[in-house]
Formats: structure tokens, C-alpha cells, sequence
């Protein structure tokens, strides 16, 4: 894990600002009829009115400036023609880049009135990261925060996706260490003072297996549940500090 200097905090600060407030700003347009290459135009339009731009644009080939990920979609999802449609659900992910440092988050969204099921998966992804976040301390590990979610979220009858989850970030998008949604208390990487992780637990309905889709021309997979069953999803970018944690990406 890398630590960060107080200058260097200042800047991941101002670009996890950013990155919330390029969130926010998206997600007015989530209604029914409206394309997440809409949504990606709108975030990619106002990444760069603030100085800033989209990381996960050209990312190892990634085509889009957002992720947009549907219903049974888990992560990844790559903007397109298709139009949100009522009753979806849809994340979106965004991460910034400002002077040098990288600030990520996401939340899920209800498109129109949603059905029930749809309403809980993407409530409890969202009290899951909570748990997660309440969970960073410095000398913890990320099997403290992996515990806190599994936890919270079997006992409301949910799923947690075991391959992909949080990770360090800063000057890079990824660093280390990997943040699972799952793990023993005081096992993995131990959590420093003055580092930055993201805490991302994505929840499915099914503990149905989750299948990997290419990206034409990327090394980027977008993933997807084998059953059709919803995922969800909630992202903050975190500080670990001396005597706790602070959420960046708050707006």
C-alpha cells in the first residue's frame, strides 16, 4: 500500500470531490429512454469542463469514459445505444483523474419504480459498503473490512462476488491491495495510516456463478451473473487516517 504526503492528500481530496460530483451530476439523467451513451457523454462533458479527465477511457483499451453496469450486468458494463428502460437497476462507475491522482466511486441507481427485489439487492450493496468503510482502521487489514460485508450481507440473504472488489488507488488506478468483500478478521494486507483504498462490495441476488465477457479490443472483461439474477453495486474511495477513516468521495 502506498501512503500518501498531506500535500498529496489535498489533491486526492479534490479529484474524489470531483468524482462525486460527476456522479451526482449523471445520475440526473437516469430516466427511461435514455442511453448510457448519453450518460457517458454527460460524464465525459463534465469530467473535462472541471480540468479533469476520465480514467477508464483508452484504460487497457477500455472504449467509454464510465462504467454503466444493468440488472444482471455486475461490473464493467460499457455504455451503448440501448436505452434504461422502467424498473431497471443501473451502476454507475466513475473515476477521475486530476492532477496526477485517481478519484473512484459509484452507486446504483433505480430507473422509474422498481420491483421489490430490485429495491433491497441495491439497498443492502449500499449499507454493505457502509459496513465495509465502518470496518477501516489503521494497523486493520482488508480481511476486517471483507468480514464486515460478508457478514451483513448473508445474514439479509444476498451474495457477495468473491473475484473482483476494491483496491488501493492514488497515483494509479489500481494499486495495492486488492479489498475483498469477503475474509477473516485480521488476515490480508494490513490497512496503513495515510493510504487510499476503494471499498466496492458488489451483491447478487443469486449466489449464482458470475461469467466473464470480452470487450472488444481490451483486455477489460465486464462480467455478468450466469442466471440473470440483479447485482448492485456502491463505490467510495476512502482514507485511512491516524485515528480512523475518512470517505473522499462524499458530495
Amino acid at each position: 500500500m502506498t501512503t500518501k504526503t498531506r500535500e498529496e492528500i489535498k489533491l486526492m481530496e479534490r479529484v474524489c470531490k470531483l468524482a462525486a460530483q460527476t456522479l451526482y451530476h449523471t445520475a440526473k439523467f437516469v430516466r427511461p429512454g435514455v442511453t448510457t451513451d448519453e450518460l457517458d457523454r454527460v460524464a465525459h462533458d463534465f469530467t473535462l469542463s472541471n480540468d479533469a479527465r476520465s480514467a477508464p477511457l483508452g484504460y487497457h483499451g477500455f472504449p467509454k469514459s464510465i462504467c454503466t453496469s444493468i440488472n444482471d450486468v455486475v461490473c464493467h458494463g460499457v455504455p451503448g445505444p440501448q436505452p434504461l428502460k422502467e424498473g431497471d437497476i443501473v451502476n454507475i462507475d466513475i473515476t477521475c483523474v486530476k492532477d496526477g491522482f485517481h478519484g473512484d466511486t459509484s452507486a446504483t441507481f433505480f430507473v422509474g419504480r422498481v420491483s421489490d427485489k430490485a429495491r433491497q439487492v441495491t439497498e443492502v450493496a449500499k449499507a454493505a459498503m457502509e459496513k465495509g468503510i465502518e470496518a477501516v482502521a489503521p494497523s486493520g487489514t482488508v480481511g476486517d473490512v471483507g468480514f464486515a460485508i460478508e457478514k451483513f450481507v448473508t445474514r439479509k440473504g444476498f451474495h457477495v462476488v468473491r473475484e473482483i472488489g476494491g483496491h488501493g488507488i492514488g497515483r494509479d488506478f489500481h494499486e495495492d491491495p486488492f479489498v475483498p468483500s469477503f475474509g477473516k478478521k485480521g488476515k490480508g494486507d494490513r490497512l496503513l495510516p495515510w493510504g487510499t483504498i476503494t471499498v466496492e462490495p458488489m451483491i447478487n441476488e443469486t449466489a449464482a456463478p458470475i461469467i466473464e465477457m470480452p470487450i472488444a479490443n481490451s483486455s477489460i472483461k465486464w462480467y455478468v451473473t450466469s442466471d440473470r439474477s440483479l447485482s448492485a453495486q456502491f463505490e467510495h474511495t476512502v482514507l485511512i487516517t491516524d485515528a480512523g477513516h475518512e470517505i473522499l468521495t462524499i458530495y
